[in-house]
């Protein structure tokens, strides 16, 4: 029996492969191809964070947690014949699929990279899909980080996955229309449309996670050796702006905030994020929502001036003195949008919000304080630019 990460060099993969490896003794196979490494590397940015490499991290495991059923394996999910070995060989009852080029930034510079993002995001989870029911595994459960990207910034409640047309006096459940705004996020959204059309031919038991903006440093398990580290970028094209917003106070520039800053985007803590995933990887099969079920994995919205303040205030408990400086937007949005959405399903799955946004600053800022100098010597990729754009972990 083995547990399938993909994407498990990355910054949610890694430690959710590591939790899950904690919670069982079934084998957990690692894979990734780097390429989030090579693409911080391209746009000439790097994580604050020293990030060993899995064999080092596997070691790790094994001396900090006792952990020794975690493997890796380098290869490309674009690659079929790739993807086809590795379900035949290892022939998992889980895969947790969070490999992607995750940043909307880096998918708008130009149309070599709008086309990179989505040939690699759409072929790899395509790959996976076709892979599973032609290699006869359609019991196997396939979890995807999707996005809540995918719902774009509507002016009325988003609910958990689904909506409900009404026309002519007749009533159907749709899903919920896509209305990304990068064409990475439309990645995800061609994803969710293909997740759905493979549940409904081949009969495969998927989690759609549509993943929030997600925060933090550190889990309970990476916590406890600095090379259980996952990665921490701040840059413009891959780092949040929670995370920007952060390095930024370390490096002791004003945190810049366009406009009001009052619309609100969703969040979720790093360790609330992985908690949800191996729920759904180590649940009993019995016990989850039959079919296809779309989760919110969101605890809270949050508005951008709440972050930057709550950043300033927290900061101060490191002798940071933080200001917060507001700049004329250049974009055309609603400064005071104020989102709402519905995350039911996942906050029963998970038990309850673990991390307040808080907490998640103070985590943040006990690990970057102690990488000021590498924040420093690349303090150009944070300065004032479009800071409230959107990355996904």
């Amino acid at each position: 029996m083995s547990v399938l990460v993909t994407g498990g060099d990355g910054y949610l993969g890694w430690p959710t492969a590591l939790r899950i490896a904690n919670r069982t003794d079934d084998r957990v196979l690692l894979v990734d191809n780097f390429g989030r490494r090579d693409w911080v590397e391209e746009v000439g940015a790097t994580s604050a964070t020293p990030v060993a490499d899995p064999e080092e991290r596997i070691a790790a495991a094994g001396e900090t947690h006792g952990v020794h059923n975690l493997s890796f394996v380098e290869g490309d999910l674009t690659e079929r014949s790739f993807v086809d070995e590795l379900l035949q060989v290892h022939e998992p009852h889980t895969v947790v699929h969070t490999a992607a080029q995750p940043s909307a930034p880096y998918s708008q510079i130009n149309g070599e990279r709008a086309n990179f993002t989505q040939h690699n995001n759409m072929q790899a989870t395509r790959n996976l899909v076709w892979g599973l029911e032609e290699n006869g595994m359609t019991d196997t459960h396939l979890i995807e980080t999707t996005t809540t990207g995918v719902y774009g910034a509507p002016e009325f409640p988003i609910p958990e996955g689904g909506a409900t047309m009404e026309n002519d006096g007749e009533r159907d459940d749709v899903p919920f229309p896509a209305m990304a705004g990068s064409w990475y996020h439309l990645t995800k959204s061609h994803d969710a449309a293909n997740l759905r059309l493979g549940h409904q031919q081949f009969d495969i038991p998927i989690s759609d996670v549509r993943t929030a903006i997600v925060y933090g440093t550190e889990t309970e398990e990476t916590r406890a050796d600095d090379r259980l580290k996952t990665r921490f970028d701040f840059d413009y094209y891959f780092g949040t702006v929670a995370h920007r917003f952060a390095a930024q106070a370390v490096a002791g520039y004003p945190v810049t905030v366009y406009g009001k800053g009052e619309q609100r985007k969703p969040f979720v803590s790093l360790e609330d994020a992985v908690e949800g995933l191996a729920q759904l990887a180590l649940g009993d099969p019995d016990d989850r929502p039959d079919g296809l079920t779309v989760y919110n994995q969101v605890t809270r919205a949050i508005s951008i001036v709440e972050i930057a303040e709550t950043i300033a205030d927290v900061g101060s408990e490191f002798e940071l003195d933080v200001a917060v400086e507001h700049f004329e937007n250049p974009r055309d949005e609603d400064e005071t949008h104020k989102m709402e959405i519905e995350n039911d399903r996942y906050a029963d799955l998970i038990g309850g919000q673990d991390q307040t946004f808080e907490a998640g600053v103070r985590d943040i800022f006990e690990t970057l304080t102690r990488y000021a100098d590498t924040i420093e010597a690349h303090e150009d990729r944070f300065l004032p630019g479009v800071l409230e754009d959107e990355t996904d972990g």
